[in-house]
């Protein structure tokens, strides 16, 4: 049997303000096409398929179009909940999907209640055993009497305990005659940490270890962080990964999805499929006018189309005046972000000065000079402006 896993869409994120729907809509056909020519059995989505709760119509059309893409063919898809997507939602949705060969799991079920999915592969006639577990918060895994009576350690305990049970019912019908699956949404421990996933439900209170899986698993498609890693269990267990950077702390992941082939006896084998057609994210540093020799050999590798190349996060080695943003985003139109490399930004915290006996006869202009140079701002222009505008107020222009 032939699996495609993919996870953590995030369908409708933007970036420093950017919208990347046209980006996710090419990442996405590439998954479709991938889908295809590998003639995979069935594909599974392991979470985060939006960005949030509450998803654009784009972003819904976009999912649904990608979902019905993927099933066209007669490929079974199922998808699953991440701690982005609003698991009721996905819920309501599940007759109609179902219509359509695509199979969605909001919220956390038992195996008599939808927690198990059962497939069967058209060439081969294997069955695959999907276990099927959407993201649990805390809040609902620890009552809520007990967060607050019970140290950390004990809730982290609870949270634990809850999911081995939850994977208990669910996995509790595999045979030796099927592909045993499990699909999550969750954090394993020593997991490494894409850059862009929701800290407050990724950390140690929502972490579990590997062997919560049981051994007879085929393979286990894991949803949540966006690094592609193996994870070190008795059974075969890996991250995806994000198919595109969310952002820029994502910028050296490699965006793939994998290709698993398993069949009942047998360990499953995994192949990372790179996918291509996502912009990279990268952060440059220098003065402007190293940016400026920058702007010239980028604008050679994207044949001067801002529409090409690596979106980018600045760190301007300057002290900070007037203009300056605009400058950068002139020689580089892929600029996202412009900071102040903190080397040369002003300190997040300036005693103010004490007043002397002589402030009182100093020029404000003086003064207002004095105040630039606390905040590492260097700009005649302004100076002068603050000038003018201190003679116009005291009648003096």
């Amino acid at each position: 049997m032939r699996l495609l896993h993919t996870s953590d869409w995030h369908v409708g994120k933007t970036l420093k303000g950017h919208s990347r729907l046209d980006e996710q809509e090419r990442v996405l056909r590439e998954i479709v096409g991938i889908a295809r020519d590998r003639e995979v059995d069935a594909v599974l989505v392991a979470g985060d398929l939006y960005d949030t709760a509450a998803p654009t119509a784009a972003a819904q059309q976009l999912v649904v179009r990608t979902l019905m893409g993927l099933a066209r063919d007669g490929i079974p898809v199922v998808a699953i909940a991440g701690n982005h997507d609003h698991a009721p939602t996905l819920d309501a949705y599940r007759p109609l999907a179902g219509a359509a060969g695509i199979t969605l799991v909001g919220q956390v079920r038992t195996a008599e209640r939808g927690g198990v999915v059962e497939l069967t592969a058209g060439p081969t006639g294997e069955r695959a055993t999907i276990a099927v577990l959407p993201f649990l918060s805390q809040r609902y895994a620890v009552r809520a009497a007990e967060l607050v009576n019970r140290s950390p350690a004990e809730n982290t305990a609870d949270y634990d305990q809850h999911l081995r049970d939850v994977l208990a019912n669910l996995t509790a019908g595999f045979r030796d005659d099927s592909v045993n699956l499990v699909m999550a949404h969750l954090t394993v421990l020593n997991g490494k940490m894409g850059g862009g996933e929701r800290t407050a439900q990724s950390i140690f209170e929502y972490a579990v270890p590997a062997s919560i899986f049981p051994v007879e698993t085929h393979y286990v498609a894991l949803g949540h962080l966006h690094r592609r890693q193996r994870m070190e269990a008795p059974c075969p267990v890996h991250y995806s990964g994000a198919p595109l950077a969310v952002d820029f702390g994502e910028q050296q992941n490699t965006p793939v999805v994998c290709l698993v082939e398993a069949a009942p006896g047998v360990p499953a084998t995994v192949t990372d499929i790179p996918i291509t057609t996502a912009r990279g994210l990268r952060t440059v540093r220098g003065t402007v006018a190293e940016l400026s020799v920058l702007a010239d050999s980028m604008a050679g590798e994207r044949s001067g189309d801002p529409e090409e190349g690596d979106f980018l996060r600045v760190w301007v080695r300057e002290r900070a005046r007037a203009g300056l943003r605009e400058e950068v985003t002139a020689l580089l139109p892929n600029a996202l972000e412009v900071r102040i490399d903190p080397e040369f930004a002003a300190p997040t915290e300036t005693p103010r000065p004490s007043a002397g006996h002589g402030d009182a006869d100093r020029h404000p202009a003086e003064l207002f000079h004095e105040y630039l140079g606390t905040r590492s701002v260097a700009d005649e222009r302004v100076e002068a402006l603050f000038r003018r505008l201190h003679d116009r107020v005291t009648g003096n222009g």
